[in-house]
């Protein structure tokens, strides 16, 4: 079969590797698409490698079609050949094939495209991993995501919203504002005009403080931020985009109880996201189908084109998911 892989210059090329060798608790799935996120650009810069036993290529998230499965995935689920299915990689989606172990697929919901699905299982997973689990969000609290525009944006605004949460989200400009109003933030600032820590001050003063941050940025902003949080907050970092250092008042953090997360689905065992995936179909598929929740597709493009697809995201242009068909 042919996959993406990463040239000693960084480029990339479409070219043969080994086909899949299934294990005994997998699937072999088609592949018809495959969704970016920036951990494949880390990957592809040597930064982020793949989980022991991964395949060398990047993908995390895939739509496609079961063409085969081993004898104790036949035992354990109740998938079968030619069932359509989305799935959560550790590696390996940017190819023709993929072995997939049976608890990571999730059936595509209905309503959705193998495109749209193929955008859902890494972002959904990590929204619902950061909003329910690590932030335990519920109904009436207000959330702050950073970097509104970004492919999870696109997910955890409306997937928050759906649940009865409050959104302030941030952008660059008021051109990105109006590229994410169908995403139905409650508050969105545009930090070339408004300072978000004191959008934050103003939040807290005026009785409806954040409960829980998403932050993919950090840098110096978070440092400032996180002193205008509800007592008892939670600050969750995925990623420092802007910047690996900050500071902090620490007495600010004891005396209002505010805790800092440290957060990252790949480093979950996989007992952990077969556990997060199976939640998903349970809580987040029902509004997936009535369209409550659905993945923003900024981009489709052949997966030969994987190299101008990922200079859509190291440029920052996507609002949204870029996904790769394969033929």
């Amino acid at each position: 079969m042919k996959a993406i892989l990463v040239n000693d210059d960084r480029s990339l090329r479409w070219d043969d590797v080994p086909d899949p060798v299934l294990g005994n608790d997998d699937c072999l799935i088609k592949i018809e698409a495959a969704a970016l996120n920036r951990a494949d650009l880390m990957q592809r810069e040597g930064d982020y490698p793949p989980p022991a036993g991964c395949p060398e290529w990047m993908g995390l998230e895939i739509a496609g079609t079961i063409v085969e499965i081993a004898e104790g995935a036949k035992q354990k689920s109740d998938w079968k050949i030619g069932d359509k299915v989305c799935a959560l990689l550790g590696g390996g989606g940017y190819a023709q094939y993929a072995n997939v172990k049976y608890d990571m697929l999730m059936p595509v919901p209905k309503n959705c495209s193998m495109v749209e699905a193929a955008a859902i299982p890494e972002a959904f997973a990590t929204a619902y991993l950061n909003l329910f689990i690590e932030g335990n969000i519920k109904s009436g609290d207000t959330l702050l995501m950073n970097a509104g525009a970004s492919g999870l944006a696109s997910v955890i605004i409306p997937m928050a919203k759906a649940f009865g949460v409050r959104v302030i989200t941030t952008v660059l400009t008021e051109e990105i504002a109006q590229n994410i109003k169908h995403l139905h933030a409650d508050r969105v600032v545009v930090t070339t005009k408004e300072d978000i820590v004191a959008v934050l001050k103003e939040e807290l003063d005026n009785g409806h403080p954040v409960d829980v941050a998403i932050d993919c940025l950090g840098g110096e902003v978070m440092g400032k931020c996180i002193h205008y949080l509800k007592h008892g907050a939670r600050w969750i970092m995925i990623a420092a985009l802007a910047g690996q250092k900050t500071e902090i008042d620490l007495k600010n953090i004891y005396v209002r109880n505010v805790r800092i997360v440290g957060s990252t689905l790949r480093s979950r065992t996989p007992e952990v996201k077969a556990q997060i995936l199976a939640s998903l179909v349970r809580d987040v598929w029902p509004k997936v189908e009535t369209g409550e929740v659905k993945p923003t597709i900024y981009k489709v493009m052949p997966i030969t084109q994987a190299e101008a697809a990922h200079d859509i995201l190291y440029k920052g242009q996507n609002v949204g998911k870029v996904v790769l068909e394969v033929q």
